[in-house]
């Protein structure tokens, strides 16, 4: 196995931001690999300033080097000016620690947390030396997988990774692992059927798709006897067995969040119908907070990082949220580290948890995330936050000293109508002004608005997603409504959010035009420098495919949908049900607090009721935390 890092170090001084390729950062865990019999490249498909603070990649990456004779290595995609240095010399895509070529590893993993990033996938598997499809690789080609977010809809990259793993990774880590060490010198077939009777494992191969004479999906079937016809998603329930991060990586430059990430809970029934990540992560699953006491001193001891984040879906609803944020501020009182949560709900505001989060002086921003500017659009979504509960919350933010608010909203949701949009501005010159009731003289209000994306898992699932000029009328009309000069709004939507939209949705039939988008040179969709809609209009034409069918149209109940055959936690009845709510315009309380909805999630795999795992603990009622952060 030889190191590319010969030929690579001469292209540094020709690229922007050439850190990003050296590796050699604090913690970093580095193998002899002639001592080890099982490696694995652990993708983030974009740049190393966005991939390198992802918390699941790190905790897999500390989990599987604890292993003796497993290799654990990171990659990242490198810019565009990396890479046509790259492809000149023919230097391949290689991993960090030891700058081994990708192919040299047993296992290449990528995380998709959202769809946008596969055209960046299929770049990192060419520049490997690999085949695009996977049915073109061999038994001497390293195994494909992927998970994250956007595996929960794996159709549209179906015929370009070989498995994906649904749900959490601690352990399914190791199952993988087991089953490729017992498979080496046999056949791909003998790996992908051993892969195929994991729990939580998907083999899109082992599957084939079915359509209609009008075009929609019939279903996805199991053509192997090897796999299930509906595939579960693999869930820890404990994760006090998992106190990561313990040496929590430094970067050596800058990065998007230089900070410690601790995930304080996973899982979150607060029914945002809305949110892809409420529903897939079910049931609610704390860690104590003696446990993210002793994560956090340790990490911290062993990494210097200047920032603590409390994270998870809603960090405020940990039962123990006020004694935690105030153990660690006293554990590091007087100290340069910071205490932050990410944004959050504002249907209450407490302001203890603000005054422990801001202990040193800062009090940089709040951000709160009410994410519709109407009672009746905040119904249709459940997320029943009223005005006077967000005017309220300013108030007190701006009579304790924070001086900036951030909001966070959407537009182009389900039912909506051009009041609920100029609702939106409303409620931000609303709070700018009780920063100037408040006293508070340089009081700031950024809103931020971005169009939205119907996910699969979500009641959303069946609804029409906004066309572009329908997207932008509502925009330009949302610009125009603004009329505090306190007031910063930054709005976007159009075509980014069309292309999407279309990844979230598509089928298997839709892999074509992600391949020629790529081949046509989209990179870093992601990236609005980058991003070119053209491209993937041209692509979707010359393969004959309609982004608006995917997008625009309101799927019935009886239609199959892509993901139809992998459950991801909830039951697409209930899901049915739970739409039909929304555009009545009903909502519903948190069942972590309140009876039983009967989603689904009880159907795992566990002996326990969900609401045993989410009571383990005392609970008190939940108070709403604010982040200091711009992080959702």
């Amino acid at each position: 196995m030889d190191s590319v890092w010969a030929r690579l170090e001469p292209l540094l001084p020709r690229v922007q931001k050439p850190a990003q390729y050296v590796g050699g950062e604090w913690n970093a865990t580095l193998k002899d690999p002639s001592e080890v019999d099982l490696r694995w490249l652990l993708v983030f498909p974009d740049a190393y300033e966005i991939g390198f603070p992802n918390q699941g990649l790190q905790v897999i990456y500390e989990i599987l080097n604890e292993r003796s004779g497993v290799q654990a290595e990171r990659g990242y995609c490198p810019l565009p000016d990396m890479e046509k240095e790259m492809r000149a010399v023919q230097i391949p895509a290689f991993s960090l620690e030891n700058h081994l070529p990708a192919s040299d590893f047993d296992i290449i993993a990528f995380t998709f947390p959202q769809e946008t990033i596969y055209t960046n996938a299929l770049n990192f598997i060419d520049l490997a030396g690999l085949p695009i499809r996977s049915s073109e690789r061999t038994a001497e080609h390293p195994l494909v997988i992927a998970g994250g977010h956007a595996a929960f809809n794996p159709e549209p990259m179906a015929d370009f990774i070989d498995a994906f793993v649904l749900g959490d990774g601690e352990e399914v880590v190791h199952d993988i692992t087991e089953a490729v060490r017992q498979t080496k010198g046999l056949g791909r077939e003998e790996l992908l059927v051993a892969l195929a009777g994991i729990e939580g494992v998907y083999v899109p191969s082992f599957y084939d798709a079915e359509y209609l004479p009008d075009g929609r999906l019939r279903g996805t079937f199991s053509r192997h006897p090897a796999a299930p016809a509906r595939v579960m998603r693999r869930t820890v329930f404990d994760l006090e067995a998992f106190p990561y991060p313990k040496r929590p990586l430094v970067p050596l430059t800058q990065v998007v969040h230089e900070r410690l990430a601790v995930e304080v809970f996973r899982g979150c029934t607060r029914g945002c119908r809305f949110c892809q990540a409420g529903m897939i992560a079910r049931p609610v699953r704390e860690r104590s907070a003696a446990t993210v006491e002793k994560i956090v001193s340790s990490a911290i001891e062993q990494s210097g990082l200047p920032e603590i984040g409390l994270l998870s879906l809603s960090s405020a609803d940990h039962s123990e949220i006020l004694d935690m944020v105030t153990n660690v501020a006293d554990r590091f009182e007087g100290t340069n580290t910071t205490i932050s949560l990410p944004s959050t709900r504002v249907d209450a505001f407490n302001v203890r948890l603000a005054d422990e989060l801001s202990r040193g002086g800062r009090r940089s921003g709040l951000t709160f995330a009410p994410e519709a500017g109407t009672e009746r659009m905040r119904k249709v979504i459940n997320k029943t936050v009223s005005e006077e509960d967000m005017l309220r919350t300013a108030g007190q933010a701006f009579e304790r000293g924070w001086q900036h608010l951030k909001l966070y909203f959407m537009c182009g949701l389900p039912t909506e109508r051009d009041e609920d949009v100029v609702g939106i501005a409303e409620v931000a010159d609303k709070v700018a002004a009780a920063g100037r009731a408040a006293g508070q003289s340089n009081a700031r209000v950024t809103a931020s608005c971005g169009g939205f994306v119907p996910k699969p898992h979500t009641p959303f699932q069946w609804c029409a997603q906004d066309s572009t000029e329908e997207m932008d009328r509502k925009l330009n009309l949302l610009r125009r409504s603004v009329s505090s000069k306190r007031v910063k709004l930054r709005a976007h939507g159009g075509w980014a959010a069309q292309i999407e939209g279309f990844l979230s949705r598509g089928d298997r039939r839709i892999g074509s035009v992600i391949e020629l988008a790529w081949r046509k040179g989209a990179r870093f969709d992601q990236w609005h420098e980058y991003f070119d809609p053209g491209i993937w209009r041209s692509a979707a034409d010359e393969c004959g495919i309609d982004i608006s069918w995917y997008t625009g149209r309101e799927r019935s109940r009886r239609e199959a949908l892509p993901w139809d055959h992998l459950f991801a936690g909830v039951e697409k009845d209930w899901l049915w049900r739970d739409w039909e709510r929304a555009t009545a315009e009903v909502d519903f309380e948190d069942c972590r607090w309140s009876p039983c909805t009967d989603c689904g999630t009880h159907s795992l795999g566990t002996s326990a009721d969900c609401h045993d795992i989410a009571f383990e603990r005392p609970m008190s009622l939940p108070v709403v935390a604010v982040g200091s952060g711009a992080d959702r």
